[in-house]
């Protein structure tokens, strides 16, 4: 079985491009904390290669910033080639199947200003008729 969960931070702007046959490519590096300290006491992170496809390379494009909190769930894949000095590179990168955005949805949409996304209403539960309606004021916290 080849299955990753990850949780991190993006290092920088995610990168969208096209292959020649039109199909959206997103190329970012996910910066995931490892779960022990040093013995100094500092975590430290690894910094993961992490590739999406089409419309959800386009999404991850649109919406994810630098600094931004993101899970990602895919599969990890090795390849090779051969360098121009002739030496043989192998790359490990994290073909994701579905990213989630863990940032918060004001932040997402201040670093999107000026696109065309405009963030969803917030809700409150209305405890005698278990129904939502919209928030007209922001909560302190």
């Amino acid at each position: 079985m080849n299955k990753v969960c990850l949780v991190g931070n993006l290092t920088k702007d995610p990168e969208l491009s096209t292959t020649t046959s039109g199909i959206s490519i997103c190329r970012f590096t996910l910066a995931v904390q490892r779960r022990f300290q040093s013995a100094d006491g500092t975590r430290e992170a690894d910094f993961l290669p992490i590739i999406v496809w089409r419309a959800q390379a386009e999404n991850c494009a649109k919406y994810l910033k630098k600094g931004n909190k993101a899970a990602v769930v895919g599969t990890i894949q090795t390849r090779s080639y051969d360098a121009q000095d002739g030496t043989k590179r192998y790359v490990t990168e994290i073909i994701a199947d579905e990213v989630q955005f863990l940032s918060a949805r004001e932040s997402i949409a201040e670093q999107s200003a000026g696109d065309e996304y405009e963030p969803l209403p917030k809700y409150e539960k209305n405890e005698r008729k278990a129904e939502l309606k919209p928030v007209d004021e922001d909560l302190p916290f």
